[in-house]
């Protein structure tokens, strides 16, 4: 079993950066993971997902270039870094493990087996 607490969310203004930081009890070395959010009235999407060896790396369109995924696994953390934040990336912003590796199904929310409770992010334009 494992489980995740996000942290790191925030109100902040449209250009500025946060970064949201995921702790992992449990071990998560052989897993997926990744970051979903949840904007307001639309459903989750994955916004970024890294493999257990940091070399399979997704990002959605919408933050290509804006966000970064990083892993540690000895110290079981997962960190998004995100750079010139905009209004429409205000969301409730979740953590997610699977027990595999990435695979095709990488973007799909029924992949992964854990999730954290979701931090909300806020930027104001």
């Amino acid at each position: 079993q494992v489980q995740l607490v996000e942290s790191g969310g925030g109100l902040v203004q449209a250009g500025d950066s946060l970064t949201l930081s995921c702790e992992a009890s449990g071990d998560i070395s052989r897993s997926a993971m990744g970051w979903f959010r949840r904007p307001p009235g639309k459903e989750r999407e994955c916004v970024a997902a890294i493999g257990r060896y940091s070399d399979n790396i997704y990002y959605a369109d919408s933050v290509r270039g804006r966000f970064s995924i990083s892993r540690d696994n000895p110290k079981k953390t997962v960190t998004l870094q995100m750079n010139s934040l905009r209004p429409e990336d205000t969301a409730v912003y979740f953590c997610v493990a699977d027990r595999w590796d990435l695979d095709a199904n990488y973007a799909s929310p029924w992949k992964y087996n854990y999730w954290g409770q979701g931090i909300q992010v806020t930027v104001s334009s």
